[in-house]
């Protein structure tokens, strides 16, 4: 299947402005289509989700406001995005035989804020690391989340890190001390169940690890080895603390909390289930701390929730897992145990 390159994307507006790196990076994930002579290529795209691009072959282009259009592959019109919010579409129709070069337009949107606020701070960010963390946030949704004067911080402050086949990152047991994106490689997470090593989860490019030991500020549950020669990106606790873990928790108060789950928003009691059944909150899902990984796919991210525990400390770790993946969570502030010292 033909790949998107570097240079195509190099011809179009903007992404003529974006850097080498990030131009890499939107190629990697950019996509190819082809439509034939007769359809409307861009009925599949109208929500705006995707800017698409005419490399080859003759569209026309019926404007929601009225008059048409023309364009051809590879002149002056076709360098802009055929389906621009600015000049919405009634339809489109291939004249000719298609090729479509499509762009998620939140992911151009980030990577065009990650250069020009590379470009402020005078360097291309960090040691080498700006490429691997915007990349992250695309695929994560955890640094789109932040303030751009955070972004750069990160940018200056993950370290770059080489490790071999079968290095141990980090070992069950240990104390927690930083927070992790993998750039390159795989790994194996592992843990100890009953004498047993029990492998949990395979890491890829983009995925992060060690957030919960820090957000929860208990020992790490489970092993990451090197499963290939990889490289990682490193963050120590004390700038995790300051730039990822504070801006993404967002506390409310248990009468915050109960107003605004009148208004909709969902308990997540992330308890065991013997503390959940025990004295749960009205209307409360448990998904205990070990499966919040996988509720991911399962929860509505068009809802609010209120994540608690007991104490508040396994709820901050799960708030921080679900703010992670881009979903819109709340911490109960000192967890049950607080709300029962303020009634």
């Amino acid at each position: 299947m033909p790949r998107v390159t570097a240079e195509q994307l190099s011809r179009l507006a903007p992404l003529e402005t974006l850097s080498p790196d990030r131009l890499n990076e939107l190629a990697a994930v950019a996509t190819l289509e082809r439509a034939a002579r007769g359809g409307d290529p861009l009925a599949a795209h109208r929500g705006g989700a995707h800017s698409v691009f005419l490399l080859q072959g003759e569209m026309l282009l019926v404007h929601a406001q009225g008059g048409t259009m023309v364009v051809v592959g590879g002149t002056q019109d076709a360098r802009h995005a055929l389906n621009r919010r600015d000049a919405p579409l009634a339809r489109s129709k291939a004249i000719t035989d298609v090729e479509l070069l499509v762009v998620d337009s939140d992911m151009l949107d980030i990577l065009a804020t990650w250069d020009g606020v590379a470009a402020a701070a005078g360097a291309s960010g960090g040691p080498d690391s700006a490429s691997a963390i915007a990349s992250a946030a695309l695929r994560g949704g955890v640094f789109a989340q932040l303030p751009a004067a955070h972004i750069d911080e990160l940018m200056n402050r993950f370290a770059r890190v080489r490790v071999r086949r079968g290095d141990v990152v980090i070992r069950e047991g240990d104390e927690g001390n930083s927070y992790f994106v993998v750039a390159s490689g795989r790994f194996q997470v592992e843990r100890m169940i009953g004498g047993v090593k029990v492998v949990l989860a395979e890491l890829k490019p983009f995925d992060a690890f060690g957030e919960e030991a820090l957000v929860s500020e208990a020992k790490r549950n489970a092993t990451v080895v090197a499963s290939s020669d990889a490289e990682l990106l490193e963050l120590g606790k004390v700038d995790f603390d300051q730039l990822l873990r504070e801006p993404l928790l967002r506390r409310l108060r248990f009468d915050q909390a109960r107003e605004r789950v009148r208004e909709g928003a969902v308990w997540l009691d992330v308890r065991y289930p013997s503390e959940y059944q025990y004295d749960k909150l009205p209307g409360a899902i448990n998904v205990p701390l070990s499966e919040v990984r996988n509720m991911f796919a399962l929860l509505d991210r068009s809802r609010d929730y209120i994540v608690y525990c007991q104490s508040g400390r396994r709820s901050a770790a799960a708030a921080f897992l679900f703010a992670q993946q881009g979903f819109k969570v709340w911490l109960l502030e000192g967890g049950l145990w607080g709300a029962e010292k303020r009634d």
